[in-house]
Order: C-alpha cells, then sequence, then structure tokens
C-alpha cells in the first residue's frame, strides 16, 4: 500500500508513520504544497496513494485546500470516485464546522481528532478494507 501522510507537527509524522509503516510505503510531508506535489508525482509514475492522513492545519497551503486539489487531480487523472484515494482528515479542531466542510466540500473519507490513537485510526482503514 502506498501511504501518504501529511502533518506540520514532527511528533504526529512519527507516530502515524509509526502505526502505518507495518502496512506499506509511507512518504512523509510537512504541508499542502509538498501534498499536491507528491500526489502529482505519483500520477505522473501512473500510480496513486491508497491512503492519505491529511493534517487540516498546515502551512502554505491547509488540508482542506490540498484535499480539494488531490480530488481534481484524480478527475483530471480518470480516477473514479469508488478508486479514489482513501483520505483522513486529521486535526486538533473538534468542530463541527470543520467536519462539514471536510466531507461535503472537500470529499474527505474519514475524519479524526488529534490526539490520533492506532486502534481509532487502524478502525477507520478497517472500514475501507485497507486493513
Amino acid at each position: 500500500m502506498d501511504i501518504l501522510i501529511a502533518d506540520d507537527e514532527f511528533s504526529s509524522r512519527m507516530m502515524l508513520e509509526e502505526i502505518l509503516s507495518p502496512l506499506g510505503d509511507c512518504q512523509i510531508v510537512e504541508n499542502g504544497v509538498e501534498v499536491v506535489a507528491a500526489v502529482s508525482k505519483m500520477f505522473e509514475e501512473k500510480r496513486r496513494f491508497d491512503l492519505i492522513c491529511l493534517d487540516i492545519m498546515m502551512p502554505e497551503m491547509n488540508g482542506q485546500e490540498a484535499l480539494n486539489e488531490i480530488r481534481r487531480l484524480e478527475k483530471l487523472n480518470g480516477i473514479a470516485s469508488q478508486d479514489e484515494s482513501v483520505v483522513v482528515m486529521i486535526t486538533a479542531l473538534n468542530s463541527l464546522q470543520t467536519v462539514v466542510d471536510s466531507f461535503e466540500g472537500g470529499g474527505c473519507s474519514a475524519y479524526l481528532t488529534k490526539p490520533v490513537t492506532k486502534q481509532a485510526l487502524l478502525d477507520k482503514l478497517q472500514n475501507y478494507g485497507l486493513v
């Protein structure tokens, strides 16, 4: 499985990598601009990420903006909605509006609040057949 971890906090990136590295190859980035670049590079290689863990609050381009661009790139590359990357939005913000924006506006697959636990993340991944 190809996994992209995007978070501007070092400790969050390392924790997610520790949980997810046994499941596949992890790439790690620190902001939304790097997310879009990584997704674009995968498409250039005729590949895609199976899972993207995306922090909402990041510098340069936030997670919601990055998610919108990911979904745009998927459409541009002929990816059908059922074959889109599973995107788990992760944030310290537990507001109803943020959740609604992530699902309806951005098309995220799942949503977790920090601190993320291993079991909570694995439960979400199991719902999508990734574990």
